[in-house]
């Protein structure tokens, strides 16, 4: 009887570490010669190269994943190559996974054993929920978050997008790709505080 595999979702806000986490879990797969693959959808593509980066500078080769990449078939043909298939998959960035290859990920866990952890954003900058994240909630057999402090205290919710001057921006489209000079990690009360305050100061005359 094969081994059961399980699907797990760690979710959290920008600069909660969870690339970090999934380093560290790669380098321990490493060291202990477990068979993984590490998977990052190409949708952010500023590294220039496949690779997957923490923000404290550690970084690991990885497979990219593109918007008609079928994960399922790659690993299917691992299998059928007899290949030594993985025994964890980490995927990073899995927001940005369509449905589809959520779906993908569940049938390698169930027809062949797989661990997969993915790791990414529950919503974006206006709180809406990422469509990757969504079916990562209906499909994952574990979900966990991952925690990190707002600058009041509280624990971080949104994802805030900001301009040049640290000013919240509450539209535009859902994927912008940036870092701390685009995105501000707050907790709920803080963003619609800032809210408010650019509201108020676009609604003021000018002189």
């Amino acid at each position: 009887m094969k081994n059961r595999g399980k699907l797990y979702f760690r979710y959290g806000t920008m600069g909660s570490a969870k690339t970090a986490l999934l380093l560290t879990n790669a380098y321990n797969f490493e060291e202990k010669g477990i068979p993984y693959l590490c998977y990052k959808p190409a949708t952010d593509t500023r590294e220039g190269k496949s690779v997957i980066r923490s923000r404290i500078g550690i970084e690991r080769d990885c497979r990219w994943i593109y918007s008609d990449t079928d994960i399922y078939n790659e690993i299917s043909n691992m299998h059928l190559s007899e290949a030594m298939l993985p025994e964890w998959i980490l995927v990073d960035e899995a927001q940005f996974l369509t449905p589809v290859q959520v779906e993908q990920l569940a049938r390698i866990v169930d027809d062949f054993g797989c661990n997969i952890i993915c790791y990414g954003l529950r919503t974006d900058f206006q709180t809406n929920l990422f469509e990757g994240s969504r079916r990562l909630f209906e499909l994952a057999d574990s979900i966990d978050e991952v925690k990190s402090t707002c600058s009041c205290g509280g624990k971080t919710i949104v994802n805030a997008r900001i301009d040049g001057k640290g000013n919240i921006i509450t539209e535009g489209a859902q994927v912008e790709i940036g870092g701390n000079d685009r995105y501000m990690a707050v907790c709920r009360r803080c963003w619609n505080n800032k809210r408010i305050e650019r509201m108020t100061k676009d609604s003021l005359p000018f002189d």
